[in-house]
């Protein structure tokens, strides 16, 4: 282990830089290999995703020090945490992990667990071997705002054994936040539970996207997680990076489909517009346009994210005057793609300044003659939208 004094190290300005996790690591073990090097965006919520032993746990787990790579480097907004002569161990860099099991102090309660997470946080402070950056963002998370991001304030005097699985993991989360971190790890929160607990959660995860002024690395194997939570996705696959970029540019790739579950498709920001209470409706703005879904209970101005797959998307040369389908706008084609099976092609669009994909058959693209730049009109239909 280096000298404690050289973890106070810095690689080079950063003012003025867009502030990036650069990570370097090379695992060799029996039967499995991780090679890797990146740069991953120190804000917003990157996921790491792939199926189970693609290295993306390995990954984080090399990132908080819970691993030590024999070939590694990294930095965090610059600072060293890993490389040749130095190493950060666990306790001294700020971060706050969540594992797939919240495994809090039986004999504590919920407030003891929490207080306990500010304890590690101040004897962290007062080392000193990792500096602070001084970044807004990085802000120290105050406990109070954590129990009410979580909803877990009536909670507080309860023991681990009367929680709910879900519960439970809320309360993890919450001593996470607790340590005053810089980063935030969470290592497949929901895998251990059920569907109705999973469902509950993930509110409050949308409440940490959008809320949390800290970067977020979040591994899971869950479509539905990554479309409702990620900014930033990363790909692995056998502990190397298949794709890296923001997510909905990453979705639409035709060199290397990204699937989500079933199918290819992209994932648009938007804000809700405007509510038809008559027809259960919802207009939500996005990409300079607006798409109508499902009333799902948000508020006109709320936030809302949206899930669309290719094999939803139609293509014409017309608008289509008497026709079910509620959204029909105009797209410009950008690029075709094979798509698995050989009578399947992907269609990648322009949608007002949004890339969207479209899957129709290799006879139809044919037919309809489509090309790169060529506008053309595309449908969606409301109640496919997720």
């Amino acid at each position: 282990m280096s000298n404690p004094q050289a973890n106070t190290k810095t690689a080079g300005a950063t003012t003025g830089l867009l502030p990036l996790i650069e990570a370097r690591f090379r695992v060799n073990w029996p039967g499995f290999t991780m090679e890797l090097d990146e740069r991953l965006p120190a804000r917003g919520v990157t996921a790491l995703f792939g199926h189970s032993g693609s290295g993306k746990t390995t990954l984080l787990r090399c990132i908080a020090g819970l691993e030590r790579a024999a070939e590694g480097e990294l930095r965090f907004n610059g600072q060293v945490w890993q490389d040749a002569r130095t190493w950060v161990p666990t306790h001294q860099r700020p971060i706050g992990y969540v594992f797939q099991e919240a495994s809090l102090f039986p004999h504590l309660s919920v407030l003891g667990n929490l207080r306990y997470g500010q304890k590690r946080s101040r004897a962290r402070e007062q080392a000193q071997h990792v500096p602070d950056s001084g970044d807004a963002r990085s802000a120290a998370f105050c406990l109070d705002h954590a129990i009410e991001l979580l909803g877990i304030g009536h909670l507080l005097d309860r023991r681990p054994a009367a929680l709910s699985g879900g519960e439970r993991q809320r309360v993890g989360m919450a001593r996470a936040l607790a340590v005053n971190p810089r980063l935030l790890l969470m290592d497949e929160p929901l895998a251990a539970l059920d569907l109705k607990r999973k469902q509950e959660i993930l509110p409050y995860l949308e409440r940490l996207h959008d809320d949390l002024e800290i970067p977020v690395l979040y591994v899971s194997h869950s479509p539905d997680e990554v479309a409702r939570l990620a900014d930033h996705l990363v790909v692995m696959d056998a502990g190397r990076v298949l794709a890296s970029g923001p997510l909905n540019d990453t979705l639409a790739r035709l060199d290397l489909p990204i699937r989500l579950g079933e199918d290819a498709g992209v994932v648009l920001d938007g804000q809700v517009a405007e509510r038809d209470e008559r027809w259960h409706l919802l207009r939500v703005a996005c990409c300079q346009t607006s798409l109508w879904v499902r009333d799902t209970g948000a508020a006109v101005g709320d936030h809302a994210r949206i899930r669309i797959l290719a094999r939803d998307v139609s293509i014409t040369h017309a608008p289509q005057p008497e026709t079910s389908i509620l959204n029909t706008l105009p797209a410009r084609v950008i690029s075709l793609g094979d798509d698995a099976h050989p009578a399947l092609a992907l269609v990648k669009l322009d949608l007002s300044g949004s890339p969207l994909l479209a899957r129709v058959t290799q006879r139809s693209a044919e037919q309809l003659g489509l090309k790169p730049a060529m506008d053309v009109w595309i449908q969606i239909k409301a109640v496919a939208l997720l």
